[in-house]
């Protein structure tokens, strides 16, 4: 089946015709926040609707330099430089950061944008099976003239976490910059919702470079880089990326400083995303699907086969919940699934009807 571009009225919970909005990645529920709207409101009157050039052209906006402090302040680093997205940040990332003779070495489950950020470094590249220490030591004992150990912090289709610590350890030992991309793992796991850095025990620097989006948990737009003063230097003179973009409006950027802010100050948010993930997990494993037990607010329901995959987001949408099938390439052959997501603006009786409806849906669907 083709794919197609719907449209709904809604990101949040409520999405269009009455459904239930089980895949969007607005972990804590701020994406329609009234008060994130009346910061881009009022940024946009102060400092227009769009930055006009590249900032190494026109400069930043106030809102620009207070969102990368407050990314610097929240995750721990030095300094922070802001990015169009996530993508554009990975691709043109690790470039910067290796090249020919180098070695890179990356998880079989990073995001496309760090697989294509491998390939256009030109560098060596190692692709490790998903989680596994031992053949990441294995990679990063090969002689290069320099290494950099790629994985996302919380796995975007799986929910599963990285063992950061591990990977950080392994990464000093061999001489090699750790980088994480924590698109969903900033604000929702680790302490205060720093993200999986912060889970770990540790901060971005020397040998540490992290990678974290505001279109999540943050709901608005945008990516960052923090890392040290001496490392975004570089990347504000080689980042692609950011180099030859324009800048993030200044209104994006407001509201994303007032996520920031309300995370801080309301971690009910994390915690009961966090919680109904829990709960539909337990949910779900009572009734006999495989739902991996991880810490994130993802639950990915594994149906192997696309059709059947699309048979029971069909299945869900007709009792009133938006979760669409993921498919090839997005995912690997034979692992189509169900992405669920929980959010602070869900409710238990959310999760319980899901889970209801999925194992009606997974009853009715075929099997092959």
């Amino acid at each position: 089946m083709r794919r197609r571009i719907r449209t709904f009225a809604s990101g949040g919970r409520a999405a269009a015709h009455g459904l239930v909005n089980c895949a969007s990645n607005d972990y804590l529920g701020l994406a329609a926040d009234p008060r994130l709207a009346a910061a881009m409101t009022s940024a946009a009157a102060d400092e227009g609707a769009g930055a006009g050039a590249a900032r190494l052209v026109t400069g930043a906006r106030p809102s620009h330099a207070r969102l990368e402090r407050a990314v610097a302040g929240f995750t721990g680093a030095e300094a922070a430089l802001l990015v169009g997205s996530g993508y554009s940040a990975n691709v043109s990332l690790i470039p910067v950061l290796a090249g020919r003779g180098d070695l890179v070495v990356s998880d079989a489950l990073n995001h496309a944008s760090l697989v294509d950020g491998c390939r256009l470094s030109r560098a060596d590249v190692a692709v490790t099976p998903h989680r596994d220490m031992a053949a990441v030591r294995t990679a990063l004992a090969r002689d290069a003239a320099r290494k950099v150990l790629v994985t996302e912090g919380v796995f975007s289709m799986d929910g599963d976490s990285a063992p950061v610590a591990e990977l950080a350890a392994a990464a000093r030992d061999a001489g090699a910059l750790l980088v994480v991309d924590d698109a969903h793992g900033v604000g929702v796991v680790g302490p205060e919702g720093r993200g999986s850095l912060a889970a770990a025990g540790l901060a971005p620097g020397p040998d540490v470079l992290l990678v974290g989006t505001f279109g999540k948990a943050f709901g608005s737009y945008g990516a960052f880089v923090a890392w040290t003063r001496d490392g975004i230097d570089l990347l504000l003179h080689r980042l692609r990326g950011f180099v030859f973009s324009t800048a993030l409006p200044p209104a994006v950027a407001a509201a994303a400083s007032r996520a920031i802010e309300i995370a801080g100050a309301e971690p009910w948010r994390r915690e009961r995303a966090l919680a109904l993930a829990a709960r539909l997990r337990a949910r779900l494993t009572a009734g006999g699907i495989d739902a991996p037990c991880t810490t994130s607010a993802i639950v990915p329901v594994v149906l192997g086969d696309p059709g059947r995959a699309l048979a029971v987001s069909a299945a869900l949408e007709a009792r009133g919940f938006l979760a669409p099938a993921i498919r090839p390439p997005t995912v690997p052959d034979g692992s189509s699934r169900l992405r669920l997501t929980m959010t602070a603006s869900h409710t238990e009786a959310d999760v319980d009807a899901l889970a209801d409806a999925l194992l009606a849906a997974l009853a009715e669907a075929p099997c092959g």
